[in-house]
């Protein structure tokens, strides 16, 4: 029992330090300034469960542009891999942690929390200020380096493994790697700007249009100013530290919908060709021909509703950095389903 109680004092305890630093721009958000006048800097946070964390200061563009909103995210062909769901970044300085403390002193006069902010504000003293392990909150090396705090991704902020940046700020001197292999990286801003690639709708182009006909090829295509490389580069602001992600379309495969089908190759992968298109469109005079890229249904779709074609375009995945480090990241697919009705060829009969 005594060990059970133990546990619970230092959640609790964990709990009351984490808690200040996460409300902490409610009351001195970031952009605003200390009573001698130093910058709170882009210090924004959160908290879930017992993470402090920190609105991520990465910024991403989209080749070249600021990010815009996309269709939707690659998923990883590789069921092993996704990208990070928090990592660690520069947040803090000596002056925003001795504010945080500062802000919840402050706190007292409000009802609710009578007495509240002192006994907060001395749990963060014991740590930041009283040698547990920082001294006065490291205010004699304000310059000289940053608390470092979790950042979480916000694509993936709902995910299990977004918990797993549980640390409480530390400190790491300027030009220091941090002794910590969730840190952010070159890497890092890499898979993350993964998950900020613009994916564009597989929307394919078909003839015949309508319908088409049983044991008659449907002509599948893909133009080429539609699926062309998209980059996207993630940065972290007043470091030099970027990477940018680019994602270039390697194939289109085909899913008729229905066991009773034929898909053209037969294996249903549809490679780009050499302009970067997909397939060929169809033309007068093309009924009888085997398409590149194409299906043909075996029977009709019937009462029971269109068939539910699945077209998915692959794409090869690079990255690069402004510290000459790169390399491949998993490939990322993306795809659209698309009704297809199937008719029995009409006869007339004499």
């Amino acid at each position: 029992m005594p060990a059970v109680t133990s546990m619970r004092r230092r959640v609790q305890i964990a709990t009351l330090i984490a808690l200040p630093l996460a409300l902490a721009p409610t009351v001195a958000q970031a952009g605003s300034k200390t009573d001698d006048g130093a910058s709170l800097g882009d210090a924004q946070g959160g908290r879930k469960g017992q993470n402090i964390t920190v609105r991520t200061k990465v910024r991403t563009t989209v080749n070249g542009a600021p990010s815009t909103a996309k269709t939707g995210s690659l998923s990883s062909t590789d069921s092993n891999w996704t990208p990070p769901a928090c990592w660690y970044e520069p947040a803090f300085s000596p002056k925003e942690i001795e504010a945080t403390v500062k802000a919840w002193r402050d706190m007292d006069g409000i009802v609710f929390l009578d007495g509240i902010g002192d006994f907060i504000g001395m749990a963060l003293d014991h740590r930041y200020k009283d040698g547990h392990p920082y001294k006065n909150y490291n205010l004699d090396k304000q310059g000289e380096g940053m608390f470092w705090a979790a950042a979480v991704n916000p694509n993936r902020k709902d995910e299990p493994e977004a918990m797993s940046c549980d640390k409480s700020p530390f400190w790491v001197d300027e030009g220091e790697p941090p002794n910590e292999p969730l840190a952010v990286s070159p890497q890092v801003l890499a898979e993350y700007a993964y998950d900020e690639l613009p994916v564009p709708d597989t929307e394919i182009e078909m003839a015949p249009t309508g319908k088409s006909t049983v044991n008659l090829p449907t002509w599948i295509w893909l133009d080429k100013t539609k699926f062309k490389k998209h980059s996207v580069t993630a940065s972290l602001p007043g470091t030099g530290l970027s990477a940018t992600t680019t994602a270039e379309p390697v194939s289109l495969h085909i899913e008729p919908g229905t066991a009773d089908a034929q898909t053209y190759p037969a294996s249903g992968e549809c490679a780009i060709n050499e302009d970067g298109s997909i397939g060929a469109p169809y033309a007068k005079g093309k009924a009888d021909q085997t398409p590149p890229c194409g299906v043909s249904y075996l029977r009709s779709s019937g009462s029971d509703g269109p068939y539910p074609l699945r077209a998915t375009v692959t794409w090869k995945i690079s990255w690069t950095s402004t510290n000459g480090e790169g390399g491949d990241l998993p490939d990322g697919t993306f795809g659209t389903t698309q009704d297809v009705t199937v008719q029995e060829i009409q006869s007339v009969n004499r």
